[in-house]
């Protein structure tokens, strides 16, 4: 059924000449109005010196509501005839839609239906919007495999930031489907990498509110790393070593939050990182380690890095 639109009379607008009536004679009492075809409506007004009003009003509404509520559109398939050389944006889509229904709901039934019911994923993947670098592609995740967000530039904020997508879907991951494994996978020549490195040391007021620069400022710390480690190379240069130091960021902010550091002190939880270079099509992975309570040097250390190519 088409949705109905219920046009909300006013009473300002339809109490008009009551309004008027009341100020020319301001002792009268009562007034009649009509409201489309239904039957009068008696208004009563009370008012006096005393500073109290009291109003009382009986509406004996019409059972025919065609007045009062409105069809906006009535859809009907097949009444709009494609105009000739227009393109169909949805019309490869439905076909992909078939052809991954035929070779997987269909052909694997059993499978869907026990996604139905539940999802089991041993992954968290937090990976970037970026149109070209879609991990389950990327990866080869099958659906249930991996719980995926996606956001600008793969960044994981620290605890302290509060509530986002990001920390709700983390928090939904590991307490609820307890993924065993967090992956964060950055990218070349990402778009929100490129917008952290131009910002400037110290941020112009004046300029407009950007959510971009608000968003990508989450990952200040990789870019004052870059720029001490490598400051002397050209702004591509500087943006590819920040596209990895942002990752490492973004997992010691993981650390940060009290449930997720418990896991990993458990050894129920991994963290990992991993890169994504789709000019040359090469991954590299690797994995934080994490040594609570160590003492002297660092309590954070890489291990199983590698690269695939």
């Amino acid at each position: 059924m088409a949705p109905s639109l219920l046009r909300v009379a006013s009473p300002c607008l339809h109490l008009a000449s009551s309004c008027t009536d009341a100020a020319a004679d301001y002792g009268r009492s009562r007034s009649t109005v009509t409201i489309g075809s239904s039957r009068p409506l008696n208004v009563s007004l009370l008012a006096g010196g005393s500073g109290r009003r009291e109003s009382s009003s009986t509406t004996l509404a019409s059972r025919d509501h065609s007045g009062l509520t409105r069809q906006p559109l009535e859809f009907q398939h097949g009444k709009v005839d494609e105009i000739d050389g227009e393109h169909d944006p949805f019309k490869e889509l439905k076909e992909r839609f078939m052809d991954f229904k035929q070779r997987n709901c269909v052909e694997n039934l059993s499978n869907y239906r026990n996604l139905a019911e539940q999802q089991t994923p041993k992954f968290m993947v937090v990976a970037c919007a970026d149109s070209r670098v879609c991990p389950s592609s990327v990866l080869g995740f099958q659906p249930g495999e991996a719980f995926t967000l996606r956001n600008v530039a793969n960044l994981v904020a620290p605890y302290q930031h509060g509530a986002s997508e990001t920390s709700a879907a983390l928090e939904f991951a590991v307490n609820s489907l307890q993924v065993e494994n967090v992956l964060v996978v950055g990218h070349s020549r990402c778009g929100g990498i490129q917008a952290l490195m131009s910002m400037k040391s110290k941020q112009n007021y004046s300029e407009p509110r950007s959510f971009i620069r608000d968003w990508v400022s989450i990952g200040k710390s990789a870019r004052l790393s870059t720029e001490a480690a490598a400051g002397n190379l050209n702004f591509e240069l500087q943006c590819r070593h920040c596209e990895k130091e942002s990752i490492n960021s973004s997992l010691l902010n993981l650390l940060t939050y009290p449930w997720i550091e418990k896991r990993v002190n458990e050894g129920t939880l991994n963290l990992h990182g991993g890169y994504y270079n789709f000019v040359d099509c090469t991954f590299e992975k690797w994995t934080l380690v994490y040594r609570q309570g160590l003492e002297g040097g660092s309590k954070y250390a890489i291990k199983n890095r590698s690269t695939w190519s």
